[in-house]
């Protein structure tokens, strides 16, 4: 991992992409990155919280694996294909045991505005602080800026917001059951997805500084 030398100016890397929330009957929990521009190349990668609180990790790759696993926490990491395909009706997600579609409606009153703020304004950590307060209040659990693991910063600028309005899932091809709301909040990094199952359009950016030792997740391949 890289360390930011004595007085120089930390790195940030820039995703962008989407973030996919949803909880099942079953009480899986399930969030779904898919990031076509990222500083490791397009990548698509799976945070699973099962309903006994066990956190796992669905990467494409070692690097991926580790550059996540260093950002947030998990239990286990399974490096597996992980294949997302967009639709403007329907999103398919296949990633090592986790087959998953589901369709997203419009975009919300608040995705609609969210549109409207400039890219550089909203992807800068001063909007990300001024939208921390209320986007808290909006939406229990959800933070806009925060520390994660590592040592790192991250905060995130949201584009757009479109409910998710059918899902279906399966797990080791154990049907996971009916679309349900994200709770309790995922326990990945600072804070969670909205309660509400969604698809956010969104920017992410990780300030690297000073690395921390940590405790490894167990870590195997499919």
């Amino acid at each position: 991992m890289t360390s930011a030398r004595p007085g120089a100016r930390p790195k940030r890397l820039r995703f962008d992409g989407w973030i996919a929330g949803l909880g099942t009957a079953a009480g899986v929990r399930l969030v779904v990155g898919y990031w076509p521009l990222s500083p490791m190349g397009p990548f698509a990668d799976v945070m699973v919280e099962r309903a006994d609180g066990r956190r796992v990790l669905l990467a494409p790759s070692e690097r991926v694996a580790d550059f996540v696993a260093a950002t947030y926490r998990f239990d286990d990491v399974v490096i597996c294909p992980v294949a997302v395909e967009p639709g403007r009706e329907r999103w398919t997600v296949a990633a090592g045991p986790l087959r998953l579609t589901f369709a997203p409606g419009p975009s919300t009153a608040l995705g609609r505005l969210l549109r409207l703020v400039p890219c550089r304004l909203a992807t800068s950590p001063g909007w990300a602080a001024l939208c921390d307060v209320p986007a808290r209040l909006l939406m229990p659990g959800v933070r806009t800026r925060g520390s994660a693991g590592s040592g790192r910063r991250e905060w995130y600028a949201a584009r757009d917001l479109r409910v998710v309005t059918t899902a279906h899932a399966t797990w080791d091809g154990t049907d996971l059951g009916a679309l349900g709301p994200v709770w309790p909040p995922v326990r990945f990094g600072f804070g969670s997805v909205p309660r509400r199952p969604s698809l956010t359009r969104v920017v992410t950016t990780v300030e690297l500084q000073r690395e921390r030792r940590r405790t490894q997740a167990s870590k195997r391949s499919l």
